[in-house]
């Protein structure tokens, strides 16, 4: 089967968070499977686009800013147009990771023009909107998202939002979770700084770095031999992170290492004794699924997606996200070392049990075999 899918941008520093992310290990295991796939995308980087990732061949133009002031979703290139509509012409499925942004409206309607039957997965980016700039993108984004064969959801929250977006008549929802492989060397990694708690995302306000420092403040009286790195692309919260490190007086105790390429953030998960996610209200994060996958013990918040799932199998320290909460679990797994094996023992036992890239890839066959009659 040839598969193609779309993402709106892929970057050396990770900026679009997990979309990239989820149709990368989508589309590594549906080739080791023996089908003929292909991602198409924006680039963002310091260096070329590489042609492919492992098994993946890789389409990209440079992303340009079109619309200033918008981020991520003002990006675009016009050649992008002629890419997007010579894959389709040659796929017997078309997967779209779209968001409200032009590289997802533009393969919406490469889509629909080309003729082809398309799925949609949106990642949680598509929800209620009252905004006139929204209404207006929406008056033609909305009426392309319809025509898709499927709709992949993560949650109830998002077949809720999206179900409102759609409004009646919409495509069937249907759940897909995200998936990830166990990685090869988490069981043969080499010795972790069991000193070492690290925030791996975007410096973005829902993902709360502050409460990051906030939390190692509190850890660094208690364990005084801890550090903290925060690792991300800045979206509007770096300075307030600085100013608190600077307030704390812990420019000693916590640093910004930037943003990291996908294999130096993997090699960050497996030298670190802790991962911790503050962020509310995250759909799916990818970040806490590849810190399982990798052996890193992970801390998150109540509200993150899978925090029931994971809090059932014990394979993640759950808090109500305070800065307190987060301290007080941060510092029980940094001075408990059989805690940190059982930590690290459920989580490889919920990624290959409950979230398993087979798993998906046997659930996106039957989609794709689907949309192609």
């Amino acid at each position: 089967m040839r598969v193609v899918q779309v993402v709106t941008l892929v970057s050396d520093d990770g900026t679009f968070g997990g979309p990239p992310s989820v149709a990368l290990a989508q589309l590594q295991e549906l080739a080791e499977r023996g089908h003929d796939v292909r991602l198409v995308s924006l680039w963002r980087g310091t260096a070329p686009a590489p042609p492919r990732f492992g098994a993946v061949p890789f389409v990209s133009r440079r992303a340009r800013t079109v619309v200033p002031g918008q981020g991520c979703l003002g990006l675009m290139h016009p050649l992008l147009l002629r890419d997007l509509w010579r894959a389709m012409g040659r796929a017997d499925a078309v997967h779209l990771h779209v968001g409200r942004d032009l590289v997802s409206l533009a393969a919406l309607a490469v889509a629909r023009l080309r003729g082809v039957d398309f799925v949609v997965q949106t990642h949680g980016m598509v929800e209620p909107r009252t905004g006139v700039a929204a209404r207006v993108f929406d008056s033609v984004y909305v009426p392309l998202l319809r025509r898709a064969r499927r709709c992949l959801v993560l949650t109830e929250r998002e077949r809720r939002s999206l179900s409102t977006v759609l409004g009646a008549g919409h495509p069937p929802l249907v759940t897909l979770a995200n998936g990830m492989r166990l990685s090869p060397r988490a069981r043969h990694a080499p010795a972790r700084d069991t000193r070492e708690v690290i925030f791996l995302a975007r410096l973005h306000p829902r993902k709360r770095p502050e409460a990051f420092v906030e939390m190692a403040a509190l850890v660094h009286k208690e364990i005084p031999e801890a550090r903290f790195t925060l690792y991300g692309a800045d979206e509007g919260s770096l300075g307030q992170v600085h100013q608190l490190i600077a307030d704390r007086g812990l420019a000693d105790v916590v640093r910004y290492g930037g943003p990291l390429e996908h294999s130096a953030a993997l090699e960050a998960y497996r030298r670190a004794a802790v991962y911790v996610l503050p962020s509310v209200h995250e759909p799916f994060p990818m970040t806490v699924l590849e810190a399982l996958a990798e052996g890193t013990p992970v801390v998150c918040t109540s509200s993150c997606g899978i925090a029931e799932e994971l809090a059932h199998r014990q394979a993640a320290m759950v808090t109500d996200g305070s800065p307190e909460a987060l301290a007080e679990a941060v510092s029980a797994l940094l001075t408990d070392e059989p805690l940190r094996h059982r930590l690290t023992h459920a989580g490889h036992r919920a990624v290959e049990e409950t979230f398993s890239i087979h798993a998906v890839a046997d659930r996106l066959e039957g989609i794709y075999r689907d949309q192609s009659r």
